[in-house]
């Protein structure tokens, strides 16, 4: 079986890694990419590794013999998409955005649609019978998978502390001042400390699993001078062992097949242009120390996506997502 894809949004970051993983896709046939900038022009222009691999030209119009769109556009701009662009409603959405992921915006009556927070180690069943899909946050998608084995368990007892660190990608691919290759190079700095959009989807996702949490969540997000990946390093106090806590996550992620608990100290290299979830975890006293590390364009952004895809169409969960996507 295969089914018809469109991407809106196709110039960018997470839009060229979208098309990297569809055009191998076995299951899936591109129709269209959209991009109002860059309409009319070769895709392999814009995103040049994929020369050879597909004539494709972006365009400007919209076409609705499609079964699934990828919205691949800025915050805020998915919604406004879909305000002025009536879709089909038989096409399932997937939106990278965090236009619908919080719950009070799941559900909206203008668009007549229920979106589905799109995090398979907490949703799979659901995103199963989803028809649109709204894809988790880069930071959100690594911190979650830190604590959701204890959520799960009811053990988030005391205050999360998180330091997580991400490559320049994640800024997207518009230029502002913290982006550029010679203010990033060799250099580390902090950015919307303690407040940080993505804890409210965190703070959801615990609370599904645990409805009781009312613990706070510290969280310092840092920009690396690296292009790709989030180091996220979560720390809280827990009465578990340090074998208690591995058996823990082991159990919790073993049928989700791109999340893996390490028994060694783990990298930031060992994920980048992979799906993959590594997870790490030490005790030190009374405090919990859990390291996870993801690739932000992948399993943070369009990777997950697809993942999602696969899940809503019923293809293998891997599917298209086994081979490295090769861009930076």
């Amino acid at each position: 079986m295969k089914i018809r894809a469109g991407i809106v949004g196709g110039a960018g970051y997470t839009g060229g890694e979208l098309l990297r993983i569809l055009i191998n896709h076995p299951n899936v046939d591109i129709v269209f990419v959209h991009s109002n900038s860059n309409s009319g022009n070769l895709i392999s222009a814009v995103h040049t590794d994929l020369l050879g691999d597909t004539d494709l030209k972006f365009t400007g119009e919209l076409q609705q013999d499609i079964d699934v769109l990828f919205l691949c556009v800025g915050h805020g701009d998915a919604k406004k998409f879909l305000e002025a662009n009536a879709i089909d409603a038989q096409v399932k959405i997937i939106d990278l955005s965090q236009d619908f992921r919080l719950g009070a915006n799941r559900e909206s009556q203008i668009l007549n649609r229920r979106f589905v927070y799109g995090l398979p180690e907490l949703n799979r069943e659901e995103i199963k019978k989803a028809s649109n899909i709204a894809n988790p946050g880069c930071f959100a998608t690594g911190i979650q998978l830190t604590l959701l084995p204890l959520a799960a368990k009811g053990l988030l007892k005391s205050e999360v502390h998180i330091n997580a660190t991400t490559g320049s990608t994640g800024a997207g691919q518009s230029l502002s001042a913290t982006s550029h290759f010679t203010w990033r190079s060799n250099n580390l700095s902090v950015y919307k400390a303690f407040g940080h959009q993505h804890l409210n989807e965190i703070g959801e996702s615990l609370k599904q699993l645990q409805a009781n949490f009312d613990q706070e969540i510290s969280f310092i997000p840092q920009r690396g001078a690296f292009t790709r990946g989030i180091y996220s390093a979560v720390y809280l106090q827990s009465a578990l062992s340090e074998e208690e806590a591995r058996a823990l996550y082991e159990t919790y992620y073993a049928s989700h097949p791109f999340t893996h608990v390490s028994h060694k100290n783990i990298d930031l290299k060992q994920i980048v242009n992979t799906n993959k979830v590594l997870i790490y975890i030490e005790k030190h006293g009374n405090k919990l120390f859990i390291i996870s590390i993801i690739d932000n364009l992948l399993k943070g952004a369009s990777g997950q996506a697809v993942q999602n895809m696969n899940l809503m169409f019923g293809f293998d969960e891997t599917a298209g997502l086994r081979l490295k996507a090769v861009a930076f």
